[in-house]
């Protein structure tokens, strides 16, 4: 089983490049979707988080308020080291699950989608790094228009994650989504072919094992 991450900054177009590579035949695992199952209701996670930050990011059915809490740590490194520090430990687990049930079915590239990659220094956990770049400046417009932020929220989350320009010399591939949306399934179909051409870890044809 090949095992690739998939990263790059808030809107530069990670999640529609994970659903064209779902498209050509990868299993992904997507952490964003792993966090929300993380902090259900009933989780020790969620628990953790009204400990620490309070009810005021509690909703009155005991969800989480995902806004209330966005609000809270994205302005507040510390506040954010501390959320980081209760919620990866029980995404990892949760990914680290979801890794064996791919191996168990055969499946043979499995790519974890992980905004946070390079921030929790996960990039050597894995057989090759995509990255997903885009200018500063369009994910910021893409941010205000798409899900109606502020200027100021949304440079915010911008400013919470390293620039990309620090993550470009540690990725093993980059998809440049600087241009017409229309180029960027042709980009991907081009990635996926080197892929298809990497050996399987473990296969006879890995001499690196």
């Amino acid at each position: 089983m090949l095992q690739l991450a998939l990263t790059g900054n808030i809107a530069s177009g990670k999640s529609t490049v994970a659903a064209l590579l779902a498209a050509h035949g990868a299993t992904i695992i997507d952490a964003d979707l792993l966090a929300r199952e993380a902090v259900l209701p009933g989780t020790a996670a969620l628990v953790a988080i009204g400990d620490r930050f309070g009810p005021s990011v509690l909703r009155g059915d005991g969800t989480l308020d995902r806004p209330a809490l966005r609000h809270r740590v994205f302005r507040d490194a510390e506040a954010r080291d501390a959320l980081n520090a209760i919620v990866h430990p029980a995404v990892r687990r949760l990914r680290d699950a979801g890794l064996a049930d791919a191996r168990q079915r055969g499946d043979a590239v499995v790519i974890s989608d992980i905004p946070l990659l390079f921030e929790v220094g996960l990039e050597h956990a894995f057989d090759g790094v995509i990255l997903v770049d885009a200018p500063a400046s369009e994910r910021l417009e893409r941010l205000i228009r798409d899900r109606g932020l502020s200027r100021d929220e949304a440079q915010a989350m911008i400013d919470a994650q390293w620039p990309s320009a620090r993550k470009r010399s540690g990725a093993t591939w980059i998809i440049d989504n600087d241009g017409p949306s229309a180029q960027l399934p042709a980009r991907v179909a081009e990635l996926w072919q080197t892929i298809q051409a990497l050996p399987l870890r473990g296969s006879a044809a890995d001499t690196s094992s």
